[in-house]
């Protein structure tokens, strides 16, 4: 397992927000503000490390100040950067709800066995989660509703998903 296996992207930072070193920070957590419960969070390649505290809440996003970002320019140059933290800081998960990251690379079949794809991404439109696959056959991406009517099983540990999509989602 590669070291990046073991980290979570929890947020990303939007740019600068003011001019005194806050950022606009995305927040993957399931609950935004809880953000600051990981601290500190890293860099994908582990060069520079934050502490979060949150400031405000802003339209889509957190208005945040980082430890060691104290100008309007040292926030602009974050702009994009994505934050991590290992994975063993996260909080264990039901048996039915998955991280994101765990979902993404899973092979898909349906229920007798033909294979429809791979998970390429996991996708929030506002209406619940759509896993976005890709495979043989198909011109372009898929978006399969992650529901239990429609992925009845997840195998995280032989790395399958089964799936009985809606009628005509995947061509015959």
């Amino acid at each position: 397992m590669s070291e990046t296996d073991d980290l979570i992207c929890v947020a990303s930072i939007a740019g600068a927000f003011g001019v005194r070193g806050e950022v606009r920070l995305k927040s993957f957590t399931a609950e935004p503000d809880a953000i600051a419960d990981y601290n500190p969070l890293t860099t994908e390649d582990g060069s520079r490390s934050f502490e979060v505290g949150i400031v405000n809440t802003i339209k889509n996003g957190l208005s945040v100040r980082l430890s060691d970002v104290t100008t309007k320019e040292e926030a602009d140059a974050l702009k994009g950067v994505k934050l991590y933290v290992p994975r063993d800081r996260l909080p264990s998960l039901p048996d039915d709800e998955y991280y994101h990251t765990d979902l993404m690379g899973l092979e898909v079949f349906d229920t007798g066995g033909t294979k429809l794809g791979v998970v390429k991404a996991v996708q929030n439109h506002g209406a619940g989660d759509l896993l976005e696959i890709h495979g043989p056959g198909l011109k372009t991406t898929v978006l399969l509703p992650f529901t239990l009517a429609a992925v009845p099983t997840v195998d995280l540990t032989s790395g399958r998903i089964i799936a009985d999509p809606p009628e005509g989602l995947f061509p015959e």
